[in-house]
């Protein structure tokens, strides 16, 4: 009966609108009654929200976002210009377009450059056959659909084009899974290349600081003051030169161990531990023997010229030294800073405003320094520090101090970051920085124009103009986390423990160890390839040496991982 029909399309369309299909100007009796127009109409709807609305591409989605798939995915192939889904579907741009997607995903399936490019209904047919045949695509349309009609029906094509959309979305996985490893693999070759770069430096410091104790101790005096005053002027300029080299390497060898271990702890990895000989306690203690060393060369000297006034000499080395021994400290404290990010950064603005006294000290060392130049006092048995030295050592704690807080800044944002390499978060911190030319830490709305030109990102000004009002309202400046945040709707993609090991099983086929042979199949990069068979263990007693030789180096990247993360 009509009305037990209408309860039933009605509770149909009911199902509809609860999925949150919105329907309008159409009801149980326009079906009942074969309204073709509107059943086409809705026929279309429920294409549109089921098959082709949930599909994106960089931001754009539905139409728009099928369109830049198809135009990203036929990019490579210069017959192919698809500008939307009725003109370029004609004159045998149809023929090309599923050809060339079906050829880009499986060129297995077809030999593209063996097609004849002049027979477009057999080139179309072949592209339905074998989309229907291999990759399980229903043949929505008909070769007339396409190639005997001036404006092919956008909507269906659409339709057709959404499949080919689906079935292709697992093979791209695959890339996900090689970039997620060589994203990994260029993460410890980073750490890698900052762990022998600390060594190698430390290890020259040493050696040079050993070598200038070695020759104090050596050293002699003549007994006359003209050789005493020349190896005061010695000694001197070994202070103003030499050393203040050595104070900013050791710093920034201090800073660099401290960013290896920050590093280490944003991705989850072990911390790094050097060998005894290369650890920050023994460039302290070097460093301490260096201190003693320039102490006692500076005493000797001092004794054989003595006119120094006992008074000024100990009223200044107090408050040198007293100041040293707050800079020391201070700089000790600031390499023992660890612990959460948060805390760091707190600790570190809190240490900053403790700066302001030492500053205050420096000037009452200005005056004493004056004192002794009017008194004709050039020496001091007291102190080997000069105002020069304390001003220069504060300076480069200031420095730090700032250094170190930008670092955990822009460590808070590469942590909520892991979805950027290392190598792009530093692209993009070097960009910031370059462009940031007034240093507020802020980028203009030229400067930001520039700045996403130089990354390859061009926009007209009325669009940057908007991208810069909108991150001053939600950021209150277009500061280095606003800049990253905007760089990171372009390259989003994360890394664990678990996921690499799910990429190296799919690498592998499911072995339980890896082949040289299996990742270059996984199109990684040679110098990947090469990292990785370098510095992954070997696998024992998995295949005979045979297969070995076939397949190249047989590594196991189970314990590679293992070794690698901390364990939860």
């Amino acid at each position: 009966m009509r009305v037990q029909k209408a309860e039933n399309v009605n509770k149909a369309l009911e199902f509809i609108s609860s999925r949150g299909v919105k329907l309008t100007n159409i009801g149980p009796e326009d079906i009942i009654d074969g309204n073709l127009k509107l059943i086409l109409g809705m026929i279309w709807t429920l294409v549109l929200r089921f098959t082709i609305a949930d599909i994106t591409e960089e931001g754009l989605s539905a139409k728009e976002g099928l369109l830049l798939w198809c135009q990203r995915k036929t990019a490579p192939y210069r017959e192919v210009d698809v500008q939307d889904f009725s003109y370029s579907w004609r004159d045998g741009l149809a023929l090309e377009v599923l050809c060339a997607l079906i050829h880009r995903h499986r060129p297995d399936l077809i030999d593209y450059d063996a097609l004849d490019k002049g027979d477009r209904y057999g080139n179309t047919q072949l592209a339905f056959e074998v989309a229907e045949r291999h990759l399980g695509i229903p043949q929505l349309l008909e070769v007339d659909d396409l190639c005997a009609v001036d404006k092919p029906d956008e909507r269906s094509v659409m339709t057709y084009i959404a499949s080919y959309f689906h079935a292709f979305s697992s093979m791209d996985q695959a890339e996900t899974v090689s970039r997620r490893v060589e994203k990994f693999a260029d993460l410890m070759q980073s750490v890698w290349i900052s762990r022998n770069d600390y060594e190698k430096r430390v290890q020259v410091l040493l050696e040079n600081m050993r070598t200038q104790v070695v020759s104090w101790a050596s050293a002699s005096f003549d007994g006359t003051y003209q050789y005493a005053k020349s190896q005061s002027v010695l000694f001197t300029e070994y202070k103003s030169t030499t050393k203040r080299d050595w104070v900013t390497e050791r710093q920034d060898l201090v800073s660099l161990f401290g960013n290896i271990q920050t590093k280490l702890r944003t991705y989850g990895l072990k911390p790094y531990t050097p060998s005894p000989e290369h650890s920050p306690q023994a460039l302290e203690s070097q460093w301490q023997a260096l201190l003693a060393a320039e102490a006692k060369r500076s005493r000797q000297i001092n004794a054989e010229i003595r006119s120094i006034k006992d008074k000024l000499q100990k009223r200044f080395a107090e408050l040198a030294d007293g100041l040293e021994l707050q800079l020391r400290q201070f700089s000790s404290d600031l390499a023992a800073i660890e612990g959460p990010l948060e805390e760091q950064q707190s600790r570190i603005k809190v240490m900053a405003e403790e700066l302001r006294p030492m500053e205050k000290l420096l000037e009452a060392i200005s005056t004493a320094e004056q004192d002794c130049l009017d008194a004709n006092v050039e020496e001091n048995d007291y102190t080997i520090f000069s105002r020069q030295d304390l001003e220069f050592e504060l300076e480069l704690v200031q420095q730090a101090v700032a250094k170190k807080i930008l670092f955990i800044e822009n460590q808070i944002v590469s942590r909520n970051m892991t979805n950027l390499t290392p190598a792009q978060l530093e692209q993009f911190e070097s960009t910031f920085r370059y462009f940031d030319k007034d240093e507020t830490n802020t980028l203009s709305v030229s400067e930001l124009a520039a700045a996403l030109a130089s990354l390859g990102i061009v926009y007209s000004e009325e669009d940057i103009d908007v991208i810069h009002q909108q991150l001053e309202e939600e950021y209150g400046s277009t500061s280095f986390e606003a800049f990253i945040n905007l760089l990171v709707d372009i390259t989003e993609d994360q890394t664990s423990a678990e996921q690499l090991r799910e990429a190296f099983r799919g690498i592998a086929q499911e072995k339980n160890f890896v082949t040289e042979v299996d990742l270059q199949l996984a199109q990684l990069s040679d110098g990947c390839v090469r990292f990785l068979t370098q510095h992954m263990p070997l696998a024992r007693d998995q295949i005979d040496v045979g297969s070995n030789e076939e397949m190249g180096a047989v590594l196991d990247y189970e314990r590679w991982l293992d070794e690698a993360f901390q364990s939860p």
